[in-house]
């Protein structure tokens, strides 16, 4: 009598070890040396998991006979063709929440950044010393009082709402529910939004409505000093309007951790741009969101590969076909 063989889950980047080794107890765990289309659909023929952490190619289940779960190594779903996987009957997963305290720290982080100029103060104190160091600090701003306005008022959106009241900010919202706003929360306008804001967090979803949301005109509604903060996706915003409102001083900074092409190559006309904090996709990324997200993606993608059906399936009418 021969042991079933284990069933192959590819990763298309690295887990937690510890999470990794608990994967590797009942499966053969292949993790992709790149995340290429070419390289995903050579290693994905003979997967019957996946777990993404990078973006697939739309047709990336045709080359995938005998897939049956996949699951989000986090939250955002535009890395998933979805609609591609429903039709082929693949349960997909994601882990609502499961980095949102990273996010939300990135973006208080960075509010932090350009309102206090610690990193400038520190370099000029290294360079130029003391004496020079010291009046930098007579240009920093505080938190409290200022206006927060955010952009999505999802699980991220909402704790970023209550760590900015904790800190004294008004806040104001836009959201397609504005009956859901939490209490401390003003709906209002997209104008009187970007009108009114003294820091402006996007952290809605990408999709139809929000792709290019923050175009030239909207850029012109806001306060020459306010700071533009992006951990949605990179589509969101124009980025060259940004990009041109920063140089001519119309806009006092922006944070972009995400990118209308990734990765970035270094060539871009934002590394060459005044007043822009570049990270690479990091706001949800921490060493205990890592934890918290391998630990979910490893354990629902254990629940569907042995059959059951998981709560964090976003399309469960794969279960209902006969």
């Amino acid at each position: 009598m021969t042991d079933k063989p284990k069933p192959k889950v590819l990763l298309t980047n690295p887990i937690h070890p510890q999470l990794h080794a608990l994967l590797e107890a009942s499966c053969e765990v292949i993790v992709a040396p790149d995340a290429s289309p070419a390289t995903i659909a050579r290693l994905i023929a003979d997967a019957e998991g996946l777990i993404v952490r990078a973006q697939l190619a739309p047709n990336v289940f045709d080359a995938a006979p005998r897939l049956r779960a996949v699951v989000r190594h986090g939250v955002g779903l535009d890395m998933i063709p979805v609609k591609a996987a429903t039709a082929c009957g693949i349960p997909v997963a994601n882990l609502p929440g499961s980095n949102t305290t990273a996010v939300v720290e990135y973006c208080v982080a960075a509010m932090l950044h350009f309102r206090r100029r610690l990193a400038l103060i520190d370099t000029r104190l290294r360079t130029d010393g003391w004496a020079a160091a010291r009046p930098v600090a007579d240009q920093a701003t505080e938190l409290r009082q200022s206006v927060c306005g955010i952009v999505g008022l999802g699980a991220v959106g909402a704790q970023l709402a209550g760590v900015a009241a904790g800190l004294g900010m008004r806040v104001i919202g836009l959201t397609r529910r504005p009956d859901s706003m939490p209490p401390h929360v003003q709906a209002v306008s997209k104008q009187a939004l970007f009108e009114q804001a003294d820091v402006v967090v996007l952290c809605c979803p990408l999709n139809d409505q929000t792709k290019g949301l923050v175009d030239a005109a909207t850029v012109a509604l806001m306060k020459p000093t306010a700071v533009l903060i992006n951990v949605s996706r990179g589509p969101v915003i124009d980025t060259a309007a940004v990009l041109a409102a920063l140089k001519r001083g119309a806009l006092g900074g922006a944070a972009m951790d995400v990118h209308d092409q990734q990765p970035l190559t270094g060539q871009e006309p934002l590394f060459d741009c005044p007043n822009v904090l570049i990270s690479p996709h990091v706001a949800g990324i921490t060493a205990t969101s890592l934890h918290g997200m391998s630990h979910g993606a490893v354990h629902t993608m254990i629940e569907l590969l042995r059959g059951d059906k998981p709560a964090n399936v976003v399309n469960p009418e794969v279960f209902k076909v006969a």
